[in-house]
């Protein structure tokens, strides 16, 4: 009975055994398949890639171009095209496409900044910015006070790992403030992304320093890098004939970013380059005109507006009056109306040129004072020009103001 038991037993391992590497064995065919199916994926997507990159080299050339000045050399990569200026050690501009294709887009940051090897007279060096060297075993950095500030910035190229890693060429590069680069104007190259992910739209992108002969050099570079005291950036969407430009200062922005919009003739007047050379010459008539950012701006912020720029005399914007809070001086804020609320309790909220949770000036009406208008403020106010008097206090980080009677309020439109 025993020699039976042992033998059943050794039966039943022995088929286990079998079953288990047939198992095996058909885990390892499947592993093998799903194998095949990833290297022909990969190899459609590397294909895809380069025809992806081919076909926005097209699209630049057609459509997106500048005119070239006598002596000017197009420097052509996979993604991006540029003209470089020799004399300030940066590109005069860069061209580029803000691709759909960011939307499903998942490659990070390479940080592999070299030079750019198809600028015959050479580009700026990691020492036009800053010196590394090795200290008690540390990598230490000294820096010049400036960022490697991309004018073709990295995120717009996510989509491929081939055009990321082109954007970290040093011809890509102009020297730019901390405070410049990482706040204002991150958040112009983000707002541009923004616009495709919403609309699933392709976006031509110019962006260049305003370079001239009186621009001072990096203290320290070693090619003598100019510092821009403006930089610019062009947005054209080709599908609804809409663009627009940016002129921005080269320092801290106190001013949303919409503020600095402009349209692109202005800037080929203030800089002398004809954009959009080779476009029709009546559709380069109508979006070089244009000056509405607005279809620019993210779906959340959609109603803002740019603070105002023409003030009567002893009148401040919503910007401007954070210089005056609590200084207990009776001060005239002029700004568009683009939200307002009125609260459970009957208090009226209102907000100048931006609405909740981003406000920059805000207007409180307590419930106990709303019998001293004719009308009622959260209506009638709305989306309106208006100045109002008083002085200026903080809440809760937003500069403020307290309005008790209508007279203290007057309506421009």
């Amino acid at each position: 009975m025993k020699k039976t038991i042992v033998f059943i037993s050794l039966l039943i391992i022995s088929l286990n055994a079998c079953f288990s590497q047939e198992l095996k064995q058909k885990i390892e065919n499947i592993n093998k398949e799903i194998n095949g199916y990833n290297f022909k994926i990969n190899k459609l997507k590397k294909e895809k890639e380069k025809i992806q990159l081919e076909y926005i080299r097209e699209q630049l050339k057609e459509f997106a171009l500048p005119k070239l000045e006598e002596g000017e050399e197009l420097i052509e990569h996979q993604a991006m095209m540029l003209v470089y200026s020799e004399n300030h050690e940066q590109a005069k501009w860069v061209a580029h496409i803000i691709s759909t294709e960011i939307i499903e887009g998942s490659a990070g940051r390479s940080n592999d900044f070299r030079p750019d090897t198809n600028i015959k007279t050479g580009t700026a060096v990691e020492k036009d910015y800053f010196l590394k060297y090795k200290e008690n075993g540390k990598t230490v950095y000294d820096g010049f006070g400036y960022d490697r500030g991309h004018l073709a910035p990295s995120a717009d190229f996510k989509w491929s790992k081939t055009a990321l890693s082109e954007s970290y060429f040093y011809s890509n590069m102009s020297p730019q403030l901390a405070d410049f680069n990482r706040e204002g104007w991150a958040k112009l190259e983000g707002m541009l992304r923004s616009y495709v992910y919403e609309n699933e739209i392709q976006l031509f992108i110019l962006t260049g320093p305003v370079l001239t002969d009186k621009l001072s050099p990096v203290f320290r570079s070693i090619n003598k890098v100019s510092v821009p005291e403006y930089f610019y950036k062009i947005a054209f969407d080709k599908e609804n004939n809409r663009a627009i430009g940016f002129l921005v200062p080269h320092k801290e922005l106190e001013y949303p970013i919409e503020y600095y919009a402009v349209s692109i003739d202005s800037i080929e007047t203030f800089i002398g380059i004809d954009f959009f050379a080779n476009l029709n010459d009546s559709l380069e008539l109508i979006i070089e005109k244009q000056t509405n950012y607005k279809p620019f701006l993210p779906k959340k912020s959609k109603f803002n507006v740019a603070p105002l720029k023409e003030l009567s005399k002893n009148c401040v914007n919503s910007v401007q009056a954070k210089q005056y809070v609590n200084s207990n001086k009776k001060v005239t804020v002029c700004g568009t109306v683009v939200s307002s609320h009125k609260s459970r309790n009957n208090h009226v909220f209102i907000n100048l040129d931006k609405a909740f949770p981003n406000q920059i000036f805000s207007i409180t009406i307590w419930s106990s004072n709303i019998v001293n208008f004719s009308y009622k403020p959260e209506q009638e106010l709305t989306g309106k020009k208006i100045c109002v008097t008083g002085k200026i206090i903080e809440y809760e980080g937003t500069p403020s103001m307290y309005i008790d009677n209508e007279k203290r309020i007057e309506i421009l439109d």
